[in-house]
């Protein structure tokens, strides 16, 4: 497994070290949707990423944002963001990252998150400590959710989907010391693990936002769970995760919210 972070480490390097020497450049951006947009660097990085994981590991499976998965029915699977922050990279905003996740028979085993314009390197192994930059993660001690500063993040389709975290942010708004949206889903939980934020939710988010994060938060001594506070799954369609000391504060809240009009359930 040495080996294995000492190589995930490598490449989400190398791969931040492309999107930052780029990241001054005028980018060619391509639209997956209305306002979810890719650019020319996440392909690059992308492709940096497969290559070197396919050369080192051929009879792995890969799940890359940008580019169809591979499904060999291969025991390992590695799951990709090689940019988390495509629209905050594309306007000169430098809060985003590399995000690699190693999974082995349905469990996440290894994460690394690598913030180039910081050269933070986030890293995670199941069952071990949680580090950056080689030094020990620990999540927060806040134990009220009132003193607690949180994160969160929009999905792409804000304008026409009904479930958009919009009630969500206002419940949580008035209960939290503050909210932050930085538009890295994957730096969020990084930011965790690290004691950064106490808290963080979000919708619909896809496997290779939350997968290396995730983990870090465990690791880290935090808590993941999906909105009722069951045990987390990269599919589940809410992820909360925590310092643990605000999770029941959290879950209670959202689960207190009609997410379509922000009027508390009764």
């Amino acid at each position: 497994m040495k080996d294995l972070k000492d190589f995930t480490v490598s490449i989400a390097r190398e791969a931040g070290a492309l999107l930052k020497s780029r990241f001054s450049h005028r980018h060619t951006i391509d639209f997956k949707g209305e306002i979810d947009i890719v650019t020319e660097a996440d392909r690059l990085s992308e492709d940096l990423l497969v290559k070197r994981i396919s050369n080192a590991f051929p009879h792995h499976d890969i799940l890359a944002e940008e580019s169809a998965a591979t499904e060999r029915g291969a025991r390992s699977r590695w799951i990709i963001d090689p940019l988390d922050g495509t629209t905050n990279y594309a306007h000169g905003f430098p809060v985003f990252c590399v995000s690699i996740a190693l999974e082995e028979q349905g469990l996440v085993e290894l994460g690394v998150i690598y913030n180039p314009m910081m050269d933070e390197i986030f890293v995670a192994q199941r069952g071990q400590e949680a580090t950056l930059n080689g030094c020990t993660l620990k999540v927060s001690d806040t134990t009220a959710l009132g003193h607690s500063l949180l994160a969160t993040g929009f999905p792409y389709d804000i304008r026409v989907n009904p479930d958009n975290n919009i009630a969500y942010f206002i419940e949580m708004a008035l209960r939290a010391r503050a909210i932050r949206r930085a538009g890295s889903a994957a730096l969020d939980l990084a930011y965790v693990a690290a004691g950064r934020f106490d808290g963080f939710w979000e919708l619909r988010l896809h496997p290779w936002d939350i997968a290396a994060g995730q983990l870090l938060v465990r690791e880290a001594g935090g808590c993941v769970t999906d909105i009722e506070g069951n045990d987390f799954t990269l599919d589940a369609p809410v992820i909360v995760a925590s310092n643990s000391k605000i999770h029941h504060e959290m879950t209670d809240v959202l689960k207190g919210t009609n997410p379509r009009y922000g009027i508390p359930c009764r």
